[in-house]
């Protein structure tokens, strides 16, 4: 009975819509579609991620960098040494940010408040200085303020030339600017001594164009007129204190230094007075050249006047520094042999000036060049060990001020 019932009764009624019946096509197209969606929102999330983590990161450096406390700091002994430079008028901030580009420091903050209240840091001065990387804002204040570690400063003194120099009494060497500034682009870093060669800086002012070296345009024809002798750039570089960037090319420490003298030269009138003159700068400079290496300072505009006294009248000069000059010495006196020998320098025989200025003259030597004492003296000669200087316009006098230079044991011959 039971198996009756149950084969007799109705099947149930499906009860809603009716089914979506979709071909197997339809169905693998949708499918990819839903997969196409979650990975595309996968991707978002991860970007989003990204993009918010990267912001936090560069926000809290930018954040760290300006305002971070102590304990944004380096610690321990740094990892390499490195030179940085402080400019003229450098706030201890810009000095601070200085640092933080070359990863001296952590954060500009950190040696801000290291170096407030230290004079040696509001008074330090601009110039080169070497440090290390990654090291204590304390610590780059300390080594800031001691002057050892201040490297590449130049002290040229006046009148000296590009070269090395011999006494011929007492041997002694006096050395020339190209060695003052290979000795002052020595540096250590990391255990290595670095410097600049004097050949390579010889080199370099030989064989570069004058624009290659900054030389200002009024010394320029005479300089192309040397050819390839270093000597061409004799009295373009001033004296005086300056700074040189120890990692610089030779060029670019020999152009700096053009550039810095031609400024210094200019600034003090010698162009307005090599106009009013009727000469050009560059032989205004030579002469104070002259000056600089025939006196002393307390008859600089005397010897100047002699100059100029004797150009006019088309003498030749007859100095001995201008054929000292060529042989790299010093000497009161020299001899006929001396005497003798052509160079370009040589004023016994070269009429007027000689082909270049004899070493870098000083301002007050260029201010007697510019504005020389009024006379009529054609002649002079120191005679005696103090440095007094007769002048004179007739030569049988001159003669006997340097029979008296003889007497006195400053001179050995006649000049």
């Amino acid at each position: 009975m039971t198996d009756d019932w149950a084969s007799d009764r109705a099947e149930p009624l499906a009860v809603g819509p009716p089914r979506n019946r979709m071909t197997r096509r339809e169905r693998a197209r949708a499918a990819r579609y839903r997969r196409r969606r979650r990975t595309a929102a996968v991707l978002a999330v991860g970007v989003l991620i990204v993009v918010a983590i990267g912001a936090v990161f560069l926000g809290s450096q930018l954040w760290h960098s300006l305002f971070g406390g102590s304990a944004d700091d380096y610690a321990g002994d740094g990892v390499n040494d490195v030179v940085i430079q402080v400019h003229e008028g450098d706030s201890t901030t810009v000095i601070a940010q200085t640092l933080r580009d070359s990863n001296v420091v952590a954060t500009v903050s950190a040696f801000v408040t290291a170096a407030d209240g230290n004079s040696a840091i509001s008074a330090i001065q601009p110039g080169f200085y070497k440090v290390r990387t990654e090291i204590p804002a304390a610590d780059a204040v300390e080594r800031l303020a001691d002057p050892a570690n201040r490297v590449g400063r130049l002290v040229i003194p006046e009148g000296r030339q590009l070269d090395d120099v011999r006494d011929v009494k007492t041997n002694a060497v006096t050395d020339g600017i190209l060695t003052l500034i290979s000795d002052a682009s020595c540096v250590d870093l990391d255990g290595e001594r670095r410097c600049v060669s004097v050949d390579d800086l010889r080199n370099a002012a030989a064989a570069l164009p004058p624009e290659a070296l900054a030389v200002p345009q009024w010394a320029v024809a005479p300089v192309l007129a040397m050819g390839p002798d270093h000597r061409r750039l004799e009295g373009l570089i001033a004296p005086g204190t300056w700074n040189v960037d120890p990692s610089a090319q030779p060029r670019d420490m020999l152009g700096a230094l053009i550039a810095a003298g031609g400024e210094v030269y200019e600034q003090n009138g010698l162009l307005n007075t090599a106009t009013s003159l009727n000469m050009t700068p560059y032989q205004v400079l030579t002469v104070a050249s002259l000056v600089q290496r025939e006196s002393t300072p307390e008859d600089f505009a005397k010897v100047a006047r002699v100059i100029y006294n004797r150009l006019a009248e088309q003498r030749t000069l007859e100095f001995d520094s201008t054929v000292n000059y060529a042989l790299d010495r010093i000497e009161v006196a020299t001899t006929d042999g001396d005497r003798s020998q052509e160079t370009p320098w040589n004023t016994y025989l070269r009429p007027g000036l000689p082909a270049t200025p004899i070493c870098s003259p000083g301002l007050p030597a260029l201010a007697a060049a510019e504005a020389p004492a009024p006379g009529d003296w054609l002649y002079f000669v120191t005679i005696d060990m103090q440095g007094t200087t007769l002048f004179t316009r007739e030569y049988e006098q001159h003669l006997a001020n340097i029979e008296l230079a003889r007497r006195n044991g400053v001179l050995d011959s006649a000049r």
